[in-house]
């Protein structure tokens, strides 16, 4: 079955109903005394906007999607972040409104506002930067391993690939003739990331940012800022790792070195875990497909996303697949202390 763009961009979508009125009626709802001066932002899975003030400079506002998460699970996103923040580890953390809450609520929509902060992302190449990245690293799991999350989520990884993989067959997602090709390469995917995580044996897991790429981290003169705690999770250290990591094994090899340099100022590190960046690469493969696939019914998404319908896409997601498949079959990073 093929996915067509047309068959899906004229249906409704809660978003729909969040026109500019709406967004700014919350905002004075919520006690902020707006200019009416909106600009969006380039966001898929929430809608976020700047927005401006009369009195100050401008606000950054998430609005949630909605029916993903529930009130305790974005409360718990926020209450980690002010944590950081009160422990002077730098990010962005939601501003209380004059309910004295974080969370806001103006119909059918929950929304955030956050302070705007400047910057670019940080230039992983640069090994000072690694360092620096590391050393804040160890001090947010410090923080991160405190307590516990009760209503986010964790890393299931064998169960989250089986789940997303049905999703997409299930959904017809495949096309027919790539469907053999794909039905005998996930098996053997799994049983990799089986055999990875055998080797990494029983790990600690905490309170982690949970998507920690360089998108989300601004770099200012000498100042570093974390920001999007949206997947914050239950999970691994590693996986607030190893999207840092980029270039041929010997390279990420040597960045995961840097890190964990700065890293272990604050925080030891079971170096076993470097056995899941593989599997934990090979999930976040398939989950973006499935995240795709779970989200084309909101219009922005054949817009900006209409290779996901055609079939050129999926062949290439096996080829690509097929090469991580030859990552979980090589050994794992060498670091020095490695046993």
């Amino acid at each position: 079955m093929q996915h067509e763009p047309s068959d899906i961009t004229s249906s409704a979508h809660p978003y729909d109903t969040l026109t500019p009125e709406v967004i700014l009626d919350a905002m004075e709802e919520a006690g902020f005394d707006v200019s009416g001066r909106l600009f969006a932002l380039n966001s898929y899975e929430n809608r976020v906007y700047q927005i401006g003030l009369e009195d100050g400079p401008p606000v950054i506002t998430k609005f949630y999607r909605p029916g993903r998460w529930s009130d305790d699970a974005i409360r718990e996103e926020h209450e980690f972040t002010l944590e950081l923040l009160a422990s002077d580890i730098p990010v962005v953390a939601p501003l209380l409104m004059d309910s004295g809450d974080s969370l806001g609520r103006h119909g059918e929509f929950r929304f955030a506002v956050f302070p705007q902060r400047g910057g670019q992302a940080p230039d992983t190449s640069v090994t000072d930067t690694l360092y620096r990245l590391g050393q804040w690293l160890g001090q947010i799991h410090n923080l991160g391993a405190t307590k516990s999350f009760r209503h986010r989520p964790g890393f299931d990884l064998i169960r989250g690939l089986e789940e997303h993989n049905a999703l997409l067959i299930n959904g017809g997602w495949i096309p027919d003739d790539l469907r053999p090709a794909w039905d005998s390469l996930i098996p053997d995917l799994i049983a990799g990331c089986k055999r990875r995580m055998d080797d990494a044996g029983d790990v600690d897991t905490l309170r982690i940012h949970g998507d920690c790429h360089a998108g989300n981290i601004l770099c200012r003169d000498e100042t570093m800022l974390f920001v999007d705690l949206d997947d914050c999770r239950t999970g691994p250290a590693v996986q607030d790792m190893w999207l840092l990591l980029n270039g041929e094994t010997a390279e990420k090899a040597s960045q995961l070195g840097e890190l964990l340099e700065g890293y272990e100022m604050f925080r030891e590190f079971n170096r076993r875990e470097r056995h899941l960046i593989e599997p934990l690469r090979c999930y976040r493969q398939i989950a973006h497909c499935a995240w795709l696939a779970k989200r084309w019914e909101d219009p922005a998404f054949p817009r900006f996303f209409p290779w996901f319908a055609q079939s050129r896409y999926w062949s290439d997601q096996i080829l690509s697949l097929r090469e991580q498949l030859s990552a979980l079959q090589e050994p794992a990073i060498m670091l020095p202390g490695q046993y």
